[in-house]
């Protein structure tokens, strides 16, 4: 199917009033916003004369060009519409955006209504007998644009048509704001002659670095920058906040004849490739062969997302439930995505639980595995932190056969998950979590008020049963990449630091904290032999992983010999000394900087990413060498995809953690050295930080526990509160 968008014109010699210009200007930048969203950009030019414009006249000057109709609401509510000076170009078989200028002298602030008898009948459409309904249309009520006129004296709405044919086409356009507000003499009404334009097979055909077909992501704009298949209309695969559309080799789609742009990509681990191509009357293909710059699997480390969705957030739950198994998976493929962890959760969670097995899906294709699990968000303890359950055997907790009656203590919840086996972890773990300061660690107690890593605070002083009968951590990893790094990291850091040996992991939340692609977060696993979803999972609740954006790579950590995730990561020394550390880096970035992502606040998404890395204009990044969460030794390695080997020597004194970080881009899990069998207890500020978080935490915390479980509270923060009181008190650094 194929899609293009146009806009429905502003006049020239409409009349403003000067009192709302504010409002009127507002409404036009908003209309820029929402053009992007559905993939018809205003040119670069035009978007940054319009972010400048101070009058509802040089707004005009700017959007008039562009437009076909106009539409004038006079005091007595009652509707005219003319037309303008745009193409009326549709696209067979595809659906096009037309933006609506409103003159509303009357204020109206209802919503505005658009049908046609050549499309399928809406209500307060007039029935007229019509020999061919060759169209669909619809108001565009989605964000950022709100679902009524805004009352201001100029307003702008998008309306979205599909055209079902090829050639010339006429429909008449009746337009109303609420039943009696026709205007007489059909004025309300248009007659609106289309041509709509004719399309043509294009094939692709795509190779990975071994020449073996796969499947990638392509972005295809035309010369003005608009996408194409359109975003208007778009249902799974093709998703409509996505610029980008999966198609494996030998996969199609019809575009209209004309000069296009092409980027091919396949996830953070491939060079991007761009082609321009011509697309004629006939059928027609187009090839690429991509390029790896670097391949951690071929080293054992197997990349994963141990957060994804398939409902919810941007996955619509109308006309869909969201989406199916092989929906995901297609993008899995089209990022070279080895392991997806597709969570079941809130909005759509009573349809998605069919698909739980507690196996690989069906649809996994060795090397890349989907497996359905569950993310306790929207429901239960959710409150307190959302959680991720991985691993799991049994999918519904007793009691139930839904989302309704689950715990509101996520200890609770974690006492189950861990019973069978899971491997477990709060979810988006920055929220709630903000400090002003960026230095890590910090000693500001956050406000605890959101839904990540709250109630972790408490639950990682908790030891419950395992499936076996014996005693193991409530928490397994902590989740990164997905909200601000010096917010997930400053309890990562607190928590270590007292002794406790939460790891961490990679998350993307896609579709919901970010839209672009799965994989945007990722963990990279190191495993002997072949690569399983279990297997994976474990070597997660070990820490034989990194973390990041997958755009640097810190492979084979190692300190006094021990590589991270075995030999229970831990290096003992008899006495202070110095131990060797060793890994392998790999980064890549783009040779000139891109100071819209560099020069952001680490608050702004993308909250991980390498180029905020990049030291000064130049290539190079630092890897920094982390003891006790502080920065003690530095090196500085050129991104140019290449891989070397870094070596340190690294003086411990007392029992520590170790790790290693390029800091805003990746992170490996910590090696504890161990000196003379002495506890980690590395600082006294941090065992007096987590001792207050749980205080800050019960007083946001409380108000959300049901009164069933308000005795498991109580005796949950309790021996929180003990736990830390005594860590407290073994500590003799500050």
């Amino acid at each position: 199917m194929f899609y293009r968008f146009l806009l429905l014109p502003l006049l020239a010699g409409s009349l403003f009033a000067e009192d709302d210009r504010q409002a009127v200007l507002l409404s036009g930048r908003r209309m820029v916003e929402a053009l992007e969203v559905l993939g018809r950009p205003l040119s670069a030019e035009a978007a940054s004369k319009l972010a400048k414009v101070d009058s509802v006249e040089s707004l005009a000057e700017i959007l008039d060009p562009l437009c076909l109709v106009e539409v004038t609401i006079n005091p007595e509510s009652r509707v005219k519409v003319v037309a303008g000076r745009a193409k009326s170009e549709l696209v067979e078989g595809g659906w096009t955006s037309f933006l609506v200028k409103i003159n509303n002298e009357a204020g109206v602030t209802a919503p505005l209504e658009v049908s046609s008898p050549q499309a399928l009948p809406v209500a307060n459409a007039p029935q007229k007998e019509v020999v061919d309904r060759w169209l669909e249309l619809s108001v565009f009520r989605g964000r950022p644009l709100a679902p009524t006129l805004s009352g201001a004296s100029v307003d702008y709405r998008i309306v979205q048509f599909y055209a079902r044919d090829a050639g010339r086409r006429a429909a008449i356009l009746h337009v109303d704001v609420g039943q009696g507000t026709q205007d007489l003499g059909f004025r309300s009404e248009a007659l609106v002659n289309f041509n709509c334009l004719p399309t043509s097979k294009l094939t692709f055909r795509v190779f990975d670095e071994n020449g073996k077909a796969t499947t990638a992501g392509f972005e295809i704009r035309d010369t003005a920058g608009r996408v194409y298949p359109s975003q208007a209309k778009r249902l799974a695969p093709d998703f409509h906040f996505h610029p980008q559309i999966y198609r494996s080799s030998g996969e199609s789609i019809k575009l209209p004849p004309g000069d296009y742009e092409v980027r091919c990509s396949r996830g953070p681990e491939y060079q991007g490739t761009r082609r321009r191509i011509v697309v004629g009357d006939s059928a027609s293909e187009i090839e690429f062969r991509l390029k790896r710059w670097i391949d951690p699997a071929s080293r054992g480390w197997w990349s994963g997302d141990h957060h994804i969705h398939a409902a919810g957030c941007s996955h619509y739950s109308n006309p869909t439930q969201g989406v199916h198994a092989p929906d995901m998976m297609r993008h899995c493929l089209g990022e070279d995505l080895k392991v997806g962890s597709n969570l079941t959760w809130g909005p759509c969670f009573d349809y998605q639980k069919q698909f739980f097995t507690g196996k690989d899906d069906k649809v996994s294709q060795y090397p890349y595995i989907l497996r359905y699990d569950i993310e306790v968000s929207g429901f239960g303890s959710h409150q307190s932190g959302h959680l991720c359950l991985l691993r799991l055997k049994q999918q519904m907790f007793p009691g139930g056969e839904s989302k309704h009656h689950w715990p509101t203590l996520c200890l609770n919840t974690l006492r189950w998950a861990k019973r069978q086996g899971a491997v477990v972890g709060p979810a988006h773990s920055g929220w709630g979590l903000a400090t002003k300061s960026d230095e890590l660690p910090n000693f500001e107690i956050p406000p605890f008020d959101g839904i990540g890593a709250n109630e972790y605070i408490v639950d990682v002083t908790h030891m419950v049963t395992g499936p076996a009968g014996e005693s193991v951590p409530a928490v397994d990893f902590i989740s990164t990449v997905d909200t601000p790094i010096h917010w997930e990291l400053n309890i990562w850091y607190h928590t270590l630091n007292v002794g406790y040996r939460t790891r961490i992991s990679g998350e993307t939340d896609f579709p919901c904290i970010y839209g672009e692609r799965v994989g945007l977060g990722r963990s990279y696993v190191k495993l002997d032999g072949d690569l399983s979803y279990n297997k994976w999972c474990q070597g997660i609740r070990l820490g034989r992983n990194y973390t990041g954006d997958g755009r640097s790579h810190l492979m084979d950590f190692t300190v006094g010999g021990v590589e991270v995730g075995t030999r229970n990561s831990e290096v003992k020394l008899a006495e202070p000394g110095a131990v060797p550390v060793a890994l392998d880096v790999a980064a890549l970035l783009a040779e000139k900087p891109e100071r819209a992502i560099r020069d952001r606040p680490l608050t702004h998404k993308p909250y991980w990413h390498i180029e905020r890395a990049r030291v000064g204009d130049s290539r190079e990044v630092e890897i920094e060498l982390l003891l006790n969460g502080w920065p003690v030794q530095r090196k500085r390695v050129m991104a140019d995809g290449s891989t070397k080997r870094l070596e340190f020597s690294l003086k411990v004194d007392r029992s520590s953690w170790v790790a290693a970080r390029v800091f805003g881009s990746s992170h490996t899990n910590p090696i504890w050295v161990i000196v003379g069998d002495a506890p980690v207890r590395a600082s006294r500020r941090s065992a007096k930080w987590c001792l207050d978080s749980v205080e800050q935490c019960w007083k946001q915390k409380q108000r959300f526990i049901a009164k069933g479980e308000m005795e498991d509270a109580i005796a949950a923060y309790a021996h929180a509160r003990e736990a830390y009181r005594k860590r407290l008190d073994e500590s003799l650094f500050e």
